[in-house]
């Protein structure tokens, strides 16, 4: 594994005396050496392996050399890409003679990259693309944002959940040098944390998707183990064991990182999600899931979970308990006698099993989506 620093190369404002400096504060004590560039602080710092700067044909360039004296030795190679940064239309032609000087002073691979101005959708992707290309399977990646256009964070943003995806990259932080122009000093600021909130909203997305509110375990510290818990029970079709795991979780004061501000915003939705086990008998809880199974198009679990729900609800006025199987057959028999109970009981055979059922009526249903979630909407309301 690689520790690589993808770093954006802008245009700071320019005067006789040469590019604009800032003195750039990592609110650690560390006196840091003027630059025009943030990234040379953060390669002095992180000591990256590899060094990947990108910039427009506009970037400043030249930048990269000042003071170095083999650039300045460099002759036609050198001149052509003066001329190119003063006409901002550099190409990959002119920076690939010049990378070797850097990779000596350095003693890192640097890679000097030609990037779009992302304007559209096409040169965002582009953009996207080309960081990827930089980046091997499971590389550690720093990510600096300082310089460039307004609208990179929020590309670089979907670039690291990019990485993290494609690559497996692990991302470390993403950088950003503020600038006050009125002290010249530039405070230094972590952006990783919007990663995190990324990540709760994937889980929501995720729970919202399928319904496994799992996604939020990892999120969750040493509580999380108990949501994956239940998840797993109520995917197994046993809502009392799940239950007593989400009462457990609820009543736990870990619950939710107290160190975790993000943990706190989606806290609210999270609860929201689980509000199935709030219900007073099983009956209740397992209607609450299969109406919300059914809203999912989740048509397996909404059909057994709605059938279950029928037979405790039943089971439940025989003043038994939804728990006990005998008397859960005796119900089940019980409701034999009513149309719309064999119906659905045909629909979550045919759903579970996978067996073509030989009611054609059933058949047709369950061949039509439309069809089948209205047919289960119905029974629902119905039973």
């Amino acid at each position: 594994m690689s520790k690589v620093l993808l770093t954006f190369l802008g245009r700071v404002a320019k005067t006789e005396r040469g590019y604009r400096l800032a003195k750039y504060d990592f609110g650690d004590g560390t006196v840091e050496a003027p630059t025009a560039f943030f990234g040379w602080s953060l390669q002095r710092r992180l000591a990256p392996d590899r060094l990947v700067i990108l910039g427009t044909a506009g970037s400043m360039w030249d930048y990269l050399f000042e003071g170095e004296e083999e650039f300045a030795k460099g002759g036609a190679a050198s001149m052509a890409l003066l001329e190119a940064v003063e006409h901002k239309r550099v190409t990959p032609d002119e920076l690939a003679p010049l990378v070797p000087v850097l990779n000596a002073r350095l003693g890192c691979e640097v890679q000097l990259q030609i990037i779009p101005y992302a304007r559209d959708k096409a040169e965002q992707v582009a953009l996207l693309r080309i960081m990827a290309e930089q980046v091997r399977p499971g590389d550690h990646v720093e990510l600096d944002v300082t310089h460039g256009f307004r609208h990179l964070p929020m590309l670089a943003i979907l670039s690291a959940l990019h990485l993290r995806s494609v690559r497996r990259a692990k991302i470390g932080s993403i950088w950003y040098g503020a600038f006050d122009p009125d002290t010249g000093e530039g405070p230094v600021h972590d952006l990783s944390g919007l990663l995190h909130i990324a990540d709760w909203l994937q889980a929501l997305n995720t729970y919202d998707k399928d319904g496994d509110y799992g996604a939020f375990a990892p999120l969750l510290g040493p509580a999380g183990e108990v949501l994956r818990e239940a998840a797993f029970f109520e995917r197994s079709s046993n809502p009392v064991k799940a239950r007593e795991k989400l009462t457990g979780w609820v009543n736990r004061a870990d619950r939710v990182p107290a160190d975790d501000p993000a943990a706190e915003l989606f806290s609210d939705a999270l609860h929201e999600r689980i509000r199935w086990y709030r219900g007073s008998t099983r009956a209740a809880w397992e209607r609450a899931l299969a109406e919300e199974y059914l809203a999912r198009g989740d048509y397996v679990r909404a059909a057994i979970y709605g059938l279950e729900s029928v037979i405790s609800a039943e089971a439940d006025r025989r003043e038994g308990t939804g728990t006990d199987y005998d008397i859960r057959d005796q119900a089940a028999e019980a409701l034999g006698v009513k149309e719309e109970f064999r119906r659905l009981k045909k629909i979550r055979n045919a759903l579970a099993h996978g067996v073509r059922p030989r009611d054609k009526q059933i058949t047709r249903i369950i061949r039509d989506e439309q069809a089948l979630c209205g047919e289960l909407h119905d029974l629902l309301k119905v039973l």
